[in-house]
């Protein structure tokens, strides 16, 4: 054991001069005792002087407790004090060093948990010193109340040995029950007010933003958009009221033209204050109506044309028929991979960014020659493009797909996927300029080609305001 204590102000003292002094004091009280009492006892009034005295201590002595005991003067009680942990640790947001490892330099892991607690007093601190005993930092915590008991939502920093199994018993051993968890990352350090209204914001600058917002706050789900009326004679969706319905890992939203939207997540039940946030965000998104961001950019063609290249919607259906009508049968079928006469009728659910984000190649008289897509597939990521034929093997479709790409990867999908048939040589080339990790599915004639982004995260295709390499084998023939 130490032989320094600290004071309040955190000043050293040592024992031997605390002993030293009040030594010191108690000769020094016997020699006043003894001078006071050679006075008292030959004076006339000794007998009422020892009584006055004493009257003066007892005053003095109760005083002195009353003041140390008043709620400004009394020293707080500390864990040293009483040789108990707190019962609940404190709770902070993460700030910027939020990421620097814990337990003194030691490697950390940051990890998302999800369990539920009985709702009664005490639960939560008892969750709390279980982490606490596992050296486990609390980052951020959310509460979802249910009908039986509370969903507490946990960002923790745990030492790095530290498994996730272990974690588990520790909080199942406090109470908690139906626990999750996965690794989590720096993009969680974000407090949750903060994320909804960035996903808010993202959602009211552009409507094809919806799904993704979604993704992003629901966690992983598969998130599906069913139009009120669907192309191709597929069955309409079941009616959702207003309000939407929750069915455990499952929600229905209506969405704003009419149709539902609905989210999936196996793994883990919605809680009443997700379903809450994920309606309050469709809401945003239909009271706003249809909106896409209008900027654009001029491109050079090799001759020296140029070119503009523009987000597109549903705005512009008369233009991309008009383009169809400019294309040939074998351009239209490599595209729609169906008969020619359906390839109108995709395009108002192929331009809505409800389901997904359109660039479109116009020329200088405003005629539209190209479109690219990029579809939300549930939780996967199409890409499709279709070029006009008299402008074809000039770089168009090499460039819309680096767009593309480029927009998958700022959303954080981890691939793209391009359906198309096994002789369309342009579109096989055009994917594997991309120079990412490609899979390669055939049957029957159709190939499914997929790129994987997280392969290599930022390897977007970006444009340069210049096409080069007319007649590269890019787009060769339309996709």
């Amino acid at each position: 054991m130490s032989d320094v204590r600290r004071t309040r102000n955190g000043r050293p003292v040592h024992p031997w001069r605390r002993d030293v002094v009040e030594l010191a004091a108690l000769f020094t009280a016997v020699a006043v005792a003894d001078a006071v009492a050679n006075l008292v006892g030959h004076g006339p009034d000794g007998p009422a002087l020892l009584v006055i005295s004493a009257l003066v201590l007892a005053a003095t002595a109760g005083f002195h407790v009353w003041w140390a005991r008043r709620p400004g003067h009394a020293p707080p009680v500390t864990d040293s004090d009483t040789g108990a942990r707190p019962a609940v640790t404190e709770t902070r947001q993460a700030g910027p060093g939020a990421g620097a490892p814990a337990g003194g330099g030691a490697e950390s892991t940051l990890w998302r948990l999800r369990t539920t607690v009985r709702d009664e007093p005490g639960s939560l601190a008892a969750l709390c010193a279980a982490l606490a005993g596992r050296a486990i930092d609390i980052l951020n915590l959310q509460t979802h109340p249910l009908a039986d008991g509370t969903v507490d939502e946990f960002l923790l920093r745990a030492p790095g040995p530290l498994t996730a199994g272990e974690i588990t018993r520790a909080v199942g051993l406090a109470g908690g029950r139906d626990t999750w968890i996965e690794r989590a990352d720096a993009h969680d350090l974000v407090d949750a007010p903060t994320r909804v209204l960035g996903l808010a914001t993202r959602t009211a600058l552009d409507a094809a933003e919806l799904p993704l917002a979604l993704r992003q706050l629901l966690g992983r789900c598969t998130i599906r958009s069913l139009p009120a009326h669907p192309v191709g004679g597929a069955r309409r969706p079941e009616t959702v009221p207003v309000e939407g319905v929750l069915e455990d890992t499952v929600m229905r939203l209506r969405a704003p033209e009419g149709g539902v939207i609905t989210v999936e997540r196996p793994y883990l039940p919605f809680t009443p204050t997700e379903f809450a946030r994920a309606r309050a965000l469709v809401e945003l998104d239909a009271r706003l109506g249809p909106r896409v961001p209008r900027s654009q950019d001029v491109l050079t063609l090799p001759e020296g044309r140029e070119i503009t290249v523009r987000r597109a919607d549903t705005g512009d259906v008369a233009d991309a028929k008009a383009m169809h009508e400019r294309c040939s049968a074998r351009t239209l079928g490599l595209r729609y991979h169906g008969p020619v006469g359906d390839a109108d009728r995709y395009l108002n659910h192929l331009l809505s960014p409800r389901y997904g984000r359109t660039l479109a190649v116009q020329t200088a008289s405003g005629r539209i020659v190209g479109l690219g897509h990029l579809l939300w597939d549930g939780d996967e990521t199409e890409v499709a493009l279709l070029v006009e034929d008299d402008w074809q093997r000039r770089g168009i479709g090499r460039e819309l797909l680096g767009r593309l790409v480029g927009m998958a990867v700022e959303a954080g999908c981890e691939s793209v996927y391009a359906v198309t048939q096994a002789s369309n040589t342009g579109m096989v080339a055009a994917m594997r300029g991309l120079e990412l990790p490609l899979d390669y599915q055939i049957e029957e004639g159709t190939l499914v080609i997929t790129a994987r982004l997280a392969a290599k995260p930022g390897n977007a295709v970006t444009a340069t305001g210049r096409l080069s390499g007319a007649g590269e084998p890019g787009q060769g023939e339309a996709p």
